[in-house]
């Protein structure tokens, strides 16, 4: 058995030492152009086009990541070959520490805190009631629903949106485009962790922010570009929304010049919120090539039309 192994940082080296002792049985190479025809399975990252069309007999496509967004075009791809995401390995628990710090710190307004420290101001603040600080989560797949879990655990009231209803206990879910603005004008904290497709591209724009509370906060430990970077700016600057942790952005490592660097209301991370473990996502694709291998069914399959 053959496998190509590929990724765009200077990580390769590690993901293939682990590759190669999670999967002893087979022959492991980083990519060039001679062997992307022989590999049975590639395992990739925001891999160039020609090693894409090189592939000629794969029986599967592991993209190391959550996301395939970084993906060549999906139609590119050999047909009847799945492509196959992570399922967690290890994301979940990150993305649920970040989301509930973020979460915690609006509640509990550490920031209005911080400034009161700088002016020397000893002052107490009112509590805000729990029961009317609704959690609203875009997006309700592996990570979407720890995170909504995660929430309400912490007897906050969470709501979540996605494409079709889903069944989260002590969650409240809306489905459809029919739903969103429903579902934007009751939440206070909006998460998203959308996948990025054609659908869901800026979808997080000044119409749709301007259908939040006045007040409300928005994280986004998604993708940058389904936030329009222009009207989330103008809506903290006109007071609508109160502030935004944002960890994920169109260009990254994002431009100095950029106005989030230095905005008020904007405290940004460099892409933090869930890194790709490499020993627990090789562990997961071993477990998954032995499947395919014994002709067994596995998770994570791609849907193409869907983009996730």
């Amino acid at each position: 058995m053959k496998i190509l192994l590929q990724t765009a940082g200077g990580d390769g080296a590690a993901w293939i030492d682990a590759a190669r002792q999670a999967l002893p049985e087979a022959r492991i190479d980083g990519w060039s152009a001679a062997s992307a025809p022989d590999a049975d399975y590639a395992l990739v990252w925001k891999p160039p086009p020609e090693l894409v069309q090189g592939l000629k007999r794969v029986k599967a496509i592991f993209n190391l990541g959550a996301g395939v967004d970084s993906m060549p075009d999906l139609a590119t791809l050999p047909r009847g070959v799945p492509l196959v995401r992570l399922d967690d390995a290890g994301m979940a628990e990150q993305m649920v520490e970040y989301v509930c710090h973020t979460v915690l710190r609006r509640y509990r307004e550490f920031d209005a805190y911080v400034e009161q420290q700088r002016e020397a101001l000893w002052r107490q603040r009112p509590r805000l009631s729990k029961r009317e600080f609704v959690i609203g989560v875009l997006g309700a797949g592996v990570l979407g629903a720890a995170v909504a879990s995660a929430l309400v655990r912490a007897d906050f009231p969470v709501r979540v949106w996605s494409r079709t209803q889903k069944s989260i206990a002590g969650v409240t879910s809306f489905a459809g485009s029919e739903e969103l603005d429903a579902f934007l004008s009751m939440t206070h904290v909006l998460v998203c962790l959308l996948p990025l497709t054609r659908e869901t591209a800026n979808l997080i724009d000044r119409e749709h922010l301007s259908r939040l509370p006045r007040g409300a906060y928005v994280v986004n430990v998604a993708r940058g570009a389904l936030v329009v970077d222009a009207d989330l700016l103008a809506l903290l600057d006109d007071g609508h929304l109160a502030g935004a942790t944002l960890d994920v952005f169109r260009d990254e490592p994002l431009p100095p010049e950029h106005p989030f660097w230095h905005h008020p209301r904007v405290v940004l991370t460099p892409h933090v919120s869930a890194v790709t473990r490499v020993e627990e996502s090789v562990a997961q694709i071993a477990g998954k090539i032995r499947r395919l291998e014994a002709g067994l069914p596995i998770t994570g399959v791609v849907d193409r039309q869907q983009g996730y």
